[in-house]
């Protein structure tokens, strides 16, 4: 197990112990351009739960396709123990991926994973790491968490998983978190299960955490607190946009589906986004284009379909004047 810090925050409580058990083993699969920060919040608060009980409640080791090292989206290099081999009985695997995750899927790590599967030993995925193990057809069904960021590629992709807003999904079969600081709110919830909650206290306590969240806890900031949006009507009218951005409404459809005139609703998306519903609806459109640009290998004309575009040369020029380069020129800057 690969060495960790100890401590530096000060004098450790100890927990009651639960009666003794073997350690629960952990195997984290990290994918190349894995998120650094997902990856902490994961094993922090098991290092911290062992420190605080007095004895090893949980146990870790690292994996990567390569089994010496992984890079992470940072740059930094992190030694792994071990590749792609069978996991020992009792552990569990968990997958964690970041940028570029799509490109990271390989004939072998699907291999890995479905034979995990097959053996009960995989149990779920971190920030975009859903979308392997979507990949290799084991989330069919499944309520997932995975980073918003992703949420799009992977509903379509993958419309068979339902993909919730959710920071994480502690499901019967998987489990899924969606990276960032989520991580260390899914393992808090497991350190409570195996072990009680005044243990996930304790650790959430030393990590200063002071704000643990529940599963059903929204990712996202909600336009309400962002914006200081407190209309009923203007959020209405956003979630609308949000809602049908392969297929968007004019904004009159969307006035009358509210009860109210073009006029009034140009008036409120003014006062209080400083833009029109017209322009807001493309620049949500865009920003989906951007994303599945950036996140997969989608044909860029299936792109422009996807976000509401039914001419490629539109799609082209409205994405050009928005980032201030082509669609083929933001997808040329990450080879």
């Amino acid at each position: 197990m690969p060495a960790l810090a100890p401590s530096r925050s000060g004098p450790v409580p100890q927990a009651q112990p639960s009666p003794a058990v073997s350690p629960a083993r952990f195997a984290f699969l990290l994918i190349e351009d894995f998120t650094h920060l997902a990856f902490s919040c994961a094993i922090e608060p098991l290092r911290i739960a062992n420190l605080v009980a007095g004895r090893d409640l949980y146990r870790w080791s690292l994996l990567s396709r390569g089994g010496t090292e992984a890079r992470s989206s940072n740059g930094l290099l992190t030694r792994v123990d071990r590749g792609l081999g069978p996991l020992e009985r009792d552990e569990r695997l968990f997958v964690i991926a970041g940028l570029r995750a799509e490109q990271r899927i390989t004939a072998d790590i699907l291999a890995f994973l479905r034979r995990e599967r097959a053996h009960g030993r995989l149990a779920g995925a971190i920030c975009s790491g859903p979308l392997l193990l979507a990949e290799a057809g084991l989330l069919d069904g499944e309520e997932v968490a995975l980073h918003w960021a992703w949420h799009d590629l992977m509903r379509e992709r993958f419309p068979a998983v339902r993909v919730v807003p959710s920071v994480f999904v502690a499901g019967p079969r998987i489990l899924t978190a969606a990276g960032g600081t989520a991580a260390a709110d899914l393992m808090l919830h497991l350190i409570g299960r195996d072990h009680g909650e005044d243990l996930a206290t304790e650790v959430a306590d030393q990590m200063l955490h002071n704000a643990v969240r529940e599963g059903s806890a929204q990712q996202r900031v909600s336009l309400r607190a962002r914006h200081g949006i407190r209309n009923p009507l203007l959020l209405q009218a956003v979630r609308l946009f949000e809602t049908k951005i392969e297929d968007p409404p004019r904004p009159r459809e969307v006035a009358a589906a509210l009860g109210v005139s073009t006029r009034h609703l140009e008036r409120l998306f003014r006062r209080h986004l400083g833009t029109s519903p017209r322009r807001y609806a493309m620049e949500l459109r865009l920003q989906r284009a951007r994303n599945l640009i950036l996140q997969s290998e989608q044909p860029l004309s299936e792109i422009a379909m996807a976000s509401g575009f039914t001419s490629t040369s539109h799609f082209a020029r409205a994405f050009r004047a928005q980032f201030g380069l082509s669609p083929r020129e933001q997808r040329a800057r990450l080879t």
